[in-house]
């Protein structure tokens, strides 16, 4: 007789205190659909948002019924009511941005990339830990329900020890949704993949090798890499790969995982990569080996339901005063894996990351 699939705990948990005062900066469409609706959900309080085109920042309070639009970042920075800044802008205008707010004493949840170079990376995780700050990356996958189920059960055992990985991704991505994108020097790895490798490293810890190679579709109006393959390989036999497709126009798109191991599987599908940007609820199936697999429910939404996670975490680490969950520390082994990532692909080896 087979032992039964236990139910995962996977939905992440506000602190006792959490009316922390929470001012954005940047109003995109990732803070509109994504941040502020998981913030209204949860009862967060948000007392004000800058934008520099204040349009943008007044549009976006009036949505969210947000109080106070800032005229400036040193307005916000200087308001006593704000504790968070949750940072939402583009990667390369991140650690200006962070420096300043960690100097007037802000908490910080940063936007993913933390940065696209190693060094400003780093330069964000010091300034936090010479202010005495905490500063958290918005990797949110960690927290969607497909991955955050896994996790809790991997850790209960139900797979035994981990033996391989995959999360395989063909989708017909809408990159005209964000010109910059379209037209930035790095795509998929850097801005979609990150969340797969980041969620890798959550759930099985850091690997000792890496490889990847990355593809373009003929034709393809961006301008980097749209299609990918990344192996990273641990130190006890454990291979996980990462394989994205963002131009499959057919009718059969697929989002899925799977993680194997010497008792059981996990497998499921990334709900929010079907229909993109509307989505679905995330599915996963569990199984002991010899038994059928089991349907496990899942609830929610990648976007914008998982959103909560990386605050929550940070909330969480103001109270207990110790680092949230993706720290800027923690985040720098995600970036090695990133950076480690073109590497690989430019010189056509294998990349040990943690030399970067």
């Amino acid at each position: 007789m087979h032992t039964p699939i236990p139910p995962p705990t996977y939905l992440p948990t506000l602190p006792p205190i959490h009316d922390y005062g929470i001012a954005v900066v940047g109003c995109g469409g990732i803070v509109n659909y994504a941040h502020l609706p998981a913030y209204r959900n949860h009862g967060l309080t948000v007392v004000g948002c800058f934008d520099r085109d204040g349009v943008t920042a007044q549009e976006t309070a009036t949505r969210h019924h947000i109080p106070r639009v800032y005229a400036t970042l040193t307005a916000l920075l200087a308001d006593p009511a704000v504790h968070i800044v949750d940072i939402a802008v583009p990667a390369w205008e991140q650690r200006a941005i962070a420096e300043q707010a960690l100097a007037a004493g802000k908490h910080l949840l940063c936007q993913k990339p933390l940065a696209e170079n190693l060094a400003d990376a780093r330069a964000i995780m010091t300034a936090g830990e010479h202010a005495q700050r905490w500063v958290a990356v918005n990797q949110q996958m960690r927290w969607s329900a497909g991955i955050a189920a896994s996790a809790d059960l991997i850790r209960r055992g139900v797979i035994g020890q981990p033996t391989d990985a995959q999360i395989w991704v063909s989708a017909n991505t809408p990159w005209h949704m964000w010109p910059w994108l379209r037209d930035s020097v790095h795509l998929d790895i850097m801005y979609h993949s990150i969340h797969y490798l980041d969620s890798l490293r959550h759930l099985f810890g850091n690997p000792a090798l890496l490889t990847s190679r990355h593809g373009r579709y003929p034709g393809q109006p961006e301008l980097a890499e749209t299609k990918t393959t990344t192996i990273l390989e641990y130190a006890d036999g454990l291979q996980a790969t990462v394989m994205v497709n963002h131009h499959d126009a057919s009718t059969a798109n697929a989002a899925t995982f799977r993680f194997l191991g010497t008792e059981g599987i996990i497998t499921g599908t990334i709900g929010s990569m079907y229909d993109y940007p509307h989505g679905r609820t995330d599915t996963l199936g569990a199984a002991r080996h010899g038994a059928a697999l089991v349907d496990v429910p899942l609830s929610g939404l990648w976007i914008p339901d998982a959103f909560i996670g990386p605050m929550a975490s940070l909330m969480h680490a103001m109270q207990s005063n110790t680092p949230p969950i993706t720290s800027a520390r923690d985040n720098i082994f995600t970036l090695q894996l990133v950076h480690g990532a073109y590497l690989s692909a430019a010189e056509a080896r294998t990349i040990a990351p943690d030399s970067l």
